[in-house]
C-alpha cells in the first residue's frame, strides 16, 4: 500500500503546528492522532484504545518508583553528603570546586535518574559556592548542567525504562549495565575540560578536607550510593526484576532519609508525594498521548519509509548515523527527552538495526544525543534551570556552552562507532 502523504501531512504536520502554537507535547501528540482518525475515517474510540493500550506495558510500574526514590533522596540533604564525598576526592585538584561539581553530578545521577533533577539538587549548592569563590557565573552554570547529562545515562535511569518499552521491550538490565561506561566517560572527560580551563583562568584549589572528617564522609556517601547498587543488584543477579528493584529502592530511600540521617520531619513526605505524582502524571499522559500517536505512524508505514529514504541517502553506514545523530541533536533542542524517545525509537531503531547496530547500543546513542538536547538553548530544560539558580540569562549561558559541548560530542561519537564501548560490560556479564 502507497503512504499516503496528505495522512502523513496531517500527523507531522499538525503536531508540529500544535508544538509552533505552545500546546503542551501530551496533548499535541494526542490531537494529531485525532486529526488523522477523522481524516483517515475510523472511528475516534481507536484513540482512546491506543492510549490506554500503550500504558498496559507492565515494565512501567518500575517508573514510579524511580521517580519517588529519587525525589526522597533529592529532599534529604543527600546532594550535600555526596559534595562532601566529591571534594574529598578531587577537592584538592586546580579548579577543585568545579571538578567536585561534576563528581557530585555522577553521583547524584546514580540515584535520580533525571538530569534537571541533578542540577536542583547539585546546582542550588554549588554554584552559589562557585561564585562566592570567584568563579565566572557562566562557568560555574555550564559545568553543573553539562555534568548533569550523566545523570539519564547512569544507571537506574526511567528514561531507560522508556526506551526499553519503545524499543519493544529490550532488556532493563542490558539497558542499565551499558549505560555504566558512557556515562563515566562523559564525567571523565568533563573534568579533563575543567581542570584544562581551571589551570588556564587561575581558579582556585579547595582547603584540604581535614582527617578526622573522612571516616564520616565517606560512609554516608557510600550509604547514598548504595541505592543504585540494591538496585542493579537485585536485576543483575535474577532476584529482582526491574519494578520489584525499583520498590526496594524507594523502601532504602525512605529509611535513610527519614529514620538514619533525620534531615526532614517525616510530615515531608507529603510534598515528595505530590511533586512525584505532577511528574508521574506528565509522563504518563505523554505515554499515553504516544501510544495513539505511535500507532498512526505505524499504520501510515512511515518507519519503513525513513528507513528507506535513509538508506537511499548513502549506503554509508558512518553517514547514515551522523545523519541520525544531527537529526536527533536538533530535535532534542526544540523537545523534551521523553516524548522524542516514544516517537523516534519506532522510527529511527529499524534504520540502525538494518546497519546491524544492537538496540541496546542504539538506545544508548539515543539518551546521550536528548541529554545533549536538554541542555542546548532555545527548549533546553537543564539549561533554563540552572540559569535560573545562577540568576544568569540564558544568551550568556549559551555563548559559554560550546566548549562544555566537547567532551560530551566526543563520547557521542565513540559510542556510535565503537559498539564494545556500550556492549562489553553487558556482554561480560551474559545480558
Amino acid at each position: 500500500m502507497p503512504i499516503d502523504p496528505i495522512a502523513v501531512a496531517i500527523l507531522l504536520g499538525g503536531f508540529a503546528v500544535l508544538i509552533l502554537l505552545r500546546v503542551p507535547i501530551a496533548l499535541a501528540l494526542g490531537l494529531a492522532a485525532v486529526f488523522e482518525a477523522f481524516y483517515l475515517g475510523l472511528p475516534l474510540p481507536i484513540v482512546g484504545q491506543r492510549m490506554v493500550a500503550g500504558l498496559d506495558i507492565f515494565a512501567l510500574l518500575a517508573i514510579p518508583f524511580f521517580i519517588l526514590g529519587g525525589e526522597i533522596m533529592g529532599a534529604g540533604g543527600i546532594s550535600q553528603r555526596l559534595i562532601s564525598l566529591a571534594s574529598l576526592l578531587v577537592g584538592w585538584l586546580r579548579g577543585g570546586l568545579a571538578m567536585i561539581n561534576i563528581g557530585a553530578s555522577t553521583f547524584f545521577g546514580a540515584l535520580s535518574g533525571s538530569s534537571v533533577a541533578d542540577v536542583s539538587a547539585i546546582g542550588s549548592v554549588t554554584i552559589p559556592m562557585m561564585k562566592k569563590k570567584g568563579y565566572d557565573a557562566d562557568y560555574a552554570v555550564c559545568v553543573t548542567i553539562s555534568g548533569a547529562a550523566q545523570a539519564v545515562m547512569i544507571p537506574p535511569s526511567h528514561n531507560l525504562v522508556l526506551y526499553s518499552m519503545a524499543a519493544g521491550g529490550v532488556s532493563v538490565g542490558a539497558l542499565f549495565v551499558a549505560g555504566i561506561v558512557p556515562g563515566l566517560l562523559i564525567g571523565l572527560s568533563l573534568l579533563v575540560l575543567v581542570y584544562i580551563l581551571a589551570v588556564r583562568r587561575g581558579y582556585p584549589r579547595e582547603t584540604l578536607v581535614p582527617i578526622a572528617e573522612i571516616p564520616r564522609i565517606v560512609w554516608e556517601g557510600l550509604l547514598s550510593l548504595l541505592m543504585p547498587v540494591i538496585i542493579l543488584g537485585g536485576i543483575l543477579s535474577g532476584i529482582f526484576t526491574a519494578t520489584e528493584s525499583a520498590a526496594i529502592g524507594c523502601v532504602y530511600a525512605f529509611i535513610l532519609t527519614f529514620v538514619v540521617y533525620r534531615d526532614i520531619p517525616i510530615s515531608g513526605i507529603v510534598g515528595i508525594l505530590q511533586r512525584t505524582a505532577r511528574t508521574l502524571g506528565v509522563v504518563l499522559f505523554i505515554i499515553a498521548a504516544a501510544g495513539a500517536f505511535g500507532y498512526f505512524l505505524a499504520f501510515l508505514r512511515i518507519p519503513e519509509a525513513v528507513t528507506e529514504g535513509l538508506i537511499g541517502l548513502s549506503d554509508n553506514k558512518i553517514v547514515i548515523l551522523l545523519l541520525i545523530n544531527i537529526l536527533l541533536l536538533v530535535l532534542g533542542a526544540v523537545m523534551d527527552m521523553a516524548p522524542l524517545i516514544l516517537i523516534m525509537t519506532p522510527i529511527l531503531l529499524p534504520v540502525a538495526t538494518s546497519l546491524g547496530m544492537d538496540p541496546v547500543q542504539f538506545g544508548i546513542m539515543l539518551l546521550l544525543n536528548l541529554a545533549i538536547g536538554l541542555i542546548t538553548p532555545p527548549v533546553g530544560n537543564v539549561l533554563f534551570v540552572g540559569a535560573a539558580i545562577g540568576r544568569i540569562s540564558i544568551e550568556k549561558v549559551s555563548r559559554a556552552l560550546p566548549i562544555f559541548l566537547v567532551p560530551l560530542l566526543l563520547v557521542l561519537l565513540l559510542i556510535t562507532f565503537l559498539p564494545k564501548l556500550s556492549l562489553a560490560l553487558p556482554g561480560l556479564l551474559g545480558l
